[in-house]
């Protein structure tokens, strides 16, 4: 078994998502006492969180590819950004490293295009929705990606920074993401990408009428099975 490395802390609530589904996934596929071995970075993300909103992302990277650098050091075979948003600095990472950088949105496009889909939407933090380097990833494997209106990336983008990464899980906040889903849906998206790690805190497939792709599950799944 390969060991994994994370780099998480982006919030620490979706990385505690990471590491519990690892170690579920190996479980499952060997059995017995099987959990992951793997080694965690956990950033400050009030530190990263700031980094972002100045529009610094280079800086931001400097501090994710310190991190990557230890955890390689540490034993790692490869390499997790545990956020979506941050993967927009993972050529600078990858750079970094020695050893692979799975990207959270090749997993995602893998899962999608084994569905038969095509046109998805995408919930996301802000930075996710209306930047390029997270949309022309999924594009270059052929998908059409919808967003939310403005008033929709405002409130998903508001619920994951003043909620989810809190550990906050509010039934109203779920109403208003069905809502921006169903809007989705309206405008022809086959299935939604949940993609910010702290969405599925608050939705899951129950919530949609249309198949939903969970990004840290996603993520998982690829990382035990590449380490597998």
């Amino acid at each position: 078994m390969k060991t994994i490395g994370l780099i998480g802390g982006m919030s620490w609530e979706s990385s505690a998502e990471y590491y519990r589904l690892l170690n579920e996934l190996v479980r499952e596929r060997l059995g017995g006492l099987h959990s992951a071995r793997c080694v965690l970075y956990s950033v400050d993300f009030a530190e990263i969180e700031q980094l972002q909103v100045a529009g610094e992302w280079e800086q931001a990277g400097e501090v994710l590819a310190r991190a990557a650098k230890g955890v390689e050091a540490a034993g790692a075979d490869l390499v997790l950004i545990c956020t979506n948003t941050m993967h927009k600095v993972a050529e600078q990472v990858q750079e970094a490293l020695s050893v692979p950088l799975l990207h959270l949105a090749d997993a995602t496009a893998d899962a999608v295009l084994r569905g038969g889909l095509r046109r998805v939407g995408l919930l996301g933090t802000a930075f996710t929705m209306e930047q390029d380097f997270y949309r022309e990833r999924l594009a270059a494997r052929g998908l059409e990606v919808l967003v939310p209106d403005a008033e929709g990336r405002a409130l998903v983008h508001r619920v994951i920074y003043e909620e989810l990464c809190l550990g906050e899980v509010h039934a109203r906040s779920r109403v208003g993401y069905q809502n921006v889903i169903a809007d989705l849906v309206r405008e022809g998206a086959e299935g939604v990408i949940l993609g910010c790690t702290e969405i599925e805190l608050l939705i899951g497939q129950e919530h949609s009428p249309v198949p939903v792709f969970p990004t840290t599950r996603l993520h998982a799944e690829a990382a035990v099975a590449a380490a597998l």
